[in-house]
Order: C-alpha cells, then sequence, then structure tokens
C-alpha cells in the first residue's frame, strides 16, 4: 500500500514554474528519500501535501484520503519535522511533549508514556534542561519525538541533517532507521550518502518532475557500473598503460582508474595479457546514487 500519492502536482510563484506535473509514491513502512538540488522545488512539495500551500493542479492523497489546501483533515495520519524546529525555550522536553500531547486531544496517561518512550528513541530521555540550552542536533531529535508522539503513519523530514556535524547527522539518521518500525519515513535532503546509509527507496526531483524513482537496488542498476580500478605491480607498467589509453587516470603511482564499459575493460586486458603485465588488483567500481544524480540532473 502507498501511504503517498502525488499526481500531475504543478506550482508556480509569478513566472516561475516550480513543480512541473510531479508524480510521486510513497510505499508503507519505508524510509524515502526524496532528492534534489537546493531550490528544487522539495519544501514545496511538502507544504502542498501538509495543505498549507494551495497547487495549481494535480492531487494528493494520504493513506487513501485527498488533501485539500486549508483543510487539513489528512494531517492526522502525519508527523512533521521542519529544517529548523521552533520550541517553547523555557520547557523542558518532557513538558513540551505534553503540551503537544494536549493539543493533539491525547489523555494524560497515554502522553506520560509515550512521552518517555520517546525521548528515550531520540536520546533524550534523562535531559531534563530547558530546550534554550539545546544544541541544533538535539533540537532536531526532540522535532523527531514531537512528530512521532501521535503515532502518524507517515513521518516528513525537511532536511533534517543539513546543518548537522558528521556526529549529529549519524544520531539522526540512526533515529530516522528506528522509526521506520513505527511509521513510514520520507525526508528530503541534497546530501546523498544519507540515502544510501538508510533508505529504502528515493526519487529524484528535477525541473520539476521526478526525474527517476525506485529502491535503491533498482537505481544503482540504471548503470551497469562506474568504471574500474586496475593496479599494477610497477610504476613503469602503470605509466605503459597510460601512454597506449589515454582515458586511464592515475590516482596512485601504480592505481589507475578508467570510466567506461567492459568493452573498454576487455581491450586493455588484451593488452596487458599480450604485453605480459603483472596486475596486482583488478576492481570494478560500483556505481553511486550521487554519479547517477549527477548524470540524471545536469
Amino acid at each position: 500500500m502507498d501511504v503517498l500519492t502525488i499526481q500531475n502536482l504543478k506550482k508556480k510563484f509569478g513566472s516561475k514554474e516550480v513543480l512541473c506535473g510531479l508524480d510521486l509514491s510513497v510505499p508503507e513502512h519505508s524510509i524515502f528519500g526524496f532528492i534534489g538540488k537546493n531550490g528544487a522545488g522539495k519544501t514545496t512539495t511538502m507544504k502542498a501535501i501538509l495543505g498549507f500551500l494551495r497547487s495549481d493542479s494535480g492531487e494528493i492523497h494520504v493513506m487513501g484520503e485527498k488533501v485539500h489546501f486549508g483543510q487539513t483533515g489528512t494531517n492526522r495520519y502525519i508527523g512533521y519535522l521542519p529544517d529548523v524546529p521552533e520550541f517553547y525555550s523555557y520547557m523542558t522536553p518532557t513538558e513540551y511533549l505534553t503540551l503537544c500531547g494536549e493539543v493533539c486531544g491525547m489523555n494524560k496517561a497515554d502522553i506520560a508514556a509515550r512521552s518517555k518512550e520517546l525521548l528515550d528513541l531520540v536520546g533524550l530521555g534523562q535531559e531534563c534542561r530547558r530546550i534554550k540550552g539545546f544544541s541544533r542536533g538535539m533540537k532536531q531529535r526532540l522535532g523527531i519525538a514531537q512528530a512521532l508522539l501521535n503515532r502518524p503513519k507517515l513521518l516528513i523530514c525537511d532536511e533534517p541533517t543539513s546543518a548537522l556535524d558528521p556526529a549529529g547527522r549519524k544520531e539522526i539518521l540512526d533515529i530516522l532507521l528506528a522509526a521506520r518500525q513505527q511509521t513510514t519515513v520520507l525526508f528530503s535532503t541534497h546530501i546523498l550518502s544519507d540515502v544510501e546509509r538508510i533508505c529504502t527507496e528515493a526519487a529524484f526531483l528535477h525541473n520539476g518532475k521526478i526525474a527517476m524513482q525506485g529502491t535503491i537496488a533498482q537505481l544503482r542498476n540504471k548503470r551497469a557500473s562506474d568504471g574500474f580500478i586496475i593496479e599494477t605491480e610497477k610504476k613503469g607498467a602503470a605509466d605503459t598503460l597510460i601512454k597506449a589509453f589515454g582515458d586511464l587516470k592515475r590516482t596512485e603511482q601504480t592505481v589507475l582508474v578508467f570510466h567506461g564499459g567492459e568493452d573498454r575493460f576487455f581491450s586493455i586486458m588484451q593488452y596487458v595479457a599480450e604485453n605480459r603485465m603483472s596486475i596486482q588488483r583488478m576492481e570494478r567500481i560500483e556505481p553511486t546514487l550521487e554519479s547517477l544524480f549527477l548524470e540524471v540532473t545536469t
């Protein structure tokens, strides 16, 4: 079942068409990476999903129900973490989640139990300080706890790791990975390594449309290989190969890389065999999301 479906979504701001017929589907219990360059329209799409922004045309469905601008009944299925979450800084994490639970109409016992469960999940279970003393990473973690409070079917995170250091990014990604047990996660990003680490599926947004969508394995298989690495025993052999094949690039004294198909690889290997050259290593360079994304969007 698809938790979220978008069909032919279009949106203009003045003369600039940001979304040009976007189609997207997000399967249940996936961690879905919504990938695009800065300014590609990721946040615009998310605001439309939440009913905060009127689209020019197209339809959005969450759990099979149509989203209507300004009538946000479908938001009962959604937890949302904006790129810069805001809090009442004088509160503690428990006080803040208690307030959010009361606003959502949860009973006191459920608020207390759920708050403890989620604060433990995001590593803030023992934190009693006021939120004003929190780091950016701690606020992101609290924001995820708040977004999961009412057990949403879909957790939407808008670039949750973009302003964090490597340690903070790892913490957030680990939390999102754990959250998959409870919900479906859609997070927008331009950090391809984050997507490769935790996502089950992804979509590339380019020129207002989805340029490519699928599981991570399907996306990688769009390209057979990014090339090959050849390591020779001696520097002289590497020099000879560079002279014979101009597209070989040296990365170390005896290590060469080239980007091309297997036909080119077999030509090089034939040359190596005919000249009885000693080779230490031959290795295929596996395709990455980054290389595929750059190919699709440039």
